[in-house]
């Protein structure tokens, strides 16, 4: 990559741009909901059970003007979903104050392990144990979803509640993988912990992206 491209890069001007696809929302708070995506390419906290792998190595996705992103994203919804990867990898700043300049509700769903960068109306956190989201994105999130892949992750998720503001919306969601063995046991937990809601795939039941 040139000098030039990764200053703009750095700006966040420019972004390695996986995909973009308008879809419906398919976990969390806004199930069901219209939404246009954005895929940034980049994450370095390496889930093993990761669905989107390829997303990994920013270098195979293309630096694409954030103009330009934002110009395909207008045409289709006003609520844009910003994911990855790991976008906060990146200078959110003048992607979001570009989509809210057009009157965009911006949303993010992040790791929240880098610093919390652009203007969000909705921070979706999922917070994994390889590396750790900071304090200001723990203080800032709005819903709080955690994957639940084994019972351990029961006990990773109340540490993790613990953290996040009293108003933020608690979410487990089995990984799809063991999706029909953890479900039940989930489904008791919650029973057991109302504070908590249940969060499933339901764009993978729609068979839609």
């Amino acid at each position: 990559m040139n000098k030039n491209a990764q200053l703009l890069i750095d700006q966040g001007k420019m972004l390695p741009l996986m995909e973009e696809f308008y879809t419906i929302q398919g976990e969390g708070y806004y199930t069901g909901t219209a939404a246009y995506f954005i895929r940034v390419g980049g994450c370095d906290v390496g889930c093993h059970w990761c669905d989107v792998k390829e997303s990994w190595n920013a270098e195979l996705h293309p630096a694409t003007k954030t103009d330009l992103i934002v110009d395909n994203a207008k045409k289709h919804s006003d609520t844009i979903v910003v994911t990855g990867g790991e976008p906060l990898m990146y200078n959110m700043d003048y992607l979001t104050s570009k989509l809210q300049k057009e009157g965009l509700k911006t949303h993010i769903e992040t790791s929240g392990a880098y610093t919390l960068t652009g203007k969000w109306d909705w921070i979706c956190l999922s917070p994994k144990k390889n590396k750790l989201p900071l304090t200001e994105v723990y203080e800032n999130a709005n819903e709080l979803k955690v994957i639940v892949y084994n019972k351990n992750d029961f006990l990773f998720a109340e540490k993790q509640a613990s953290k996040v503001q009293k108003n933020c919306i608690l979410y487990l969601q089995p990984e799809w993988s063991v999706e029909k063995k953890m479900t039940p046991l989930i489904v008791n937990y919650v029973m057991k912990n109302p504070k908590w809601k249940i969060s499933l795939q339901t764009h993978k039941y729609l068979n839609i992206p």
